[in-house]
């Protein structure tokens, strides 16, 4: 039985409310609240460690748990990019191409360990814990990905939004009309999402003078939050209403 929702148009509408969400509750915990990266990249990763573990002890697919761990990855990625770029001046490029070279290293671990990266059929705790890490990893690429987009390199944070958002038109149309191997098109869209969030955070928190929308972080992840929250809801209500009438169908038969 997968753990893992199916992949379709919400999945990717609720990914990228968790990833955004992730980059503003994130700057909630380290800038407004002034906690600081390090103690918030602690508090962050803990709660990660929790709704990982929690997930791979299920049986089954939980909606609000798996969106719970994708949500704490985000935040987790967020506090962990802002302090390698940050605190140990990294930088926004130095501190990409590590965490790229980390995320290569485990895809290239699943790979040899199961000869597989689809997500269709992850059904043992090794491939699922190299797949939660790899999601980890990726969110966290993302963030400096995002940050670098936005401040390195002249685009802004609506500039950098465009960029990454055209990138994923490129991978849905490489999706539909060519023959591109899914497996590599879904991890690239997994990753571009997460500078997608970012950006789209820092277009929702900032003020107008730098290019935002001045939500702030509590308004933005406060609005974030529940339109997530409507989404699961939905899918899940609509799920199991499929559920149901393939039952009724079978009982007709």
């Amino acid at each position: 039985m997968s753990k893992l929702p199916q992949i379709t148009f919400y999945f990717w509408v609720m990914k990228i409310c968790a990833t955004t969400l992730g980059e503003t509750a994130g700057d909630l915990l380290s800038m407004t609240l002034n906690l600081g990266y390090g103690v918030s990249s602690a508090i962050l990763i803990g709660l990660f460690v929790v709704s990982v573990g929690s997930q791979l002890m299920t049986k089954k697919h939980y909606p609000f748990l798996f969106w719970t761990v994708i949500l704490s990855t985000s935040t987790a990625g967020t506090t962990m990019s802002d302090y390698m770029d940050r605190t140990l001046k990294f930088g926004y490029t130095k501190g990409s191409l590590v965490l790229l070279a980390i995320l290569l290293v485990i895809f290239a671990v699943w790979h040899f360990s199961d000869q597989s990266l689809s997500v269709v059929h992850i059904n043992t705790p090794k491939v699922e814990t190299l797949y939660w890490t790899a999601v980890l990893f990726s969110n966290t690429l993302g963030t400096a990905l995002g940050d670098f987009l936005a401040d390195d390199s002249g685009l802004g944070f609506a500039g950098g939004a465009m960029l990454i958002g055209s990138m994923l038109v490129l991978v849905i149309l490489a999706f539909y009309f060519t023959k591109f191997s899914r497996v590599f098109l879904f991890w690239v869209a997994f990753v571009l999402t997460r500078p997608f969030g970012a950006t789209m955070g820092d277009v929702l928190t900032k003020s107008r003078e730098k290019g935002g929308l001045d939500f702030g972080t509590v308004g933005s992840s406060a609005i974030l939050f529940s339109t997530l929250v409507v989404f699961i809801f939905y899918t899940t209500f609509k799920k199991k209403k499929v559920d149901e009438e393939k039952v009724v169908l079978k009982l007709g038969k």
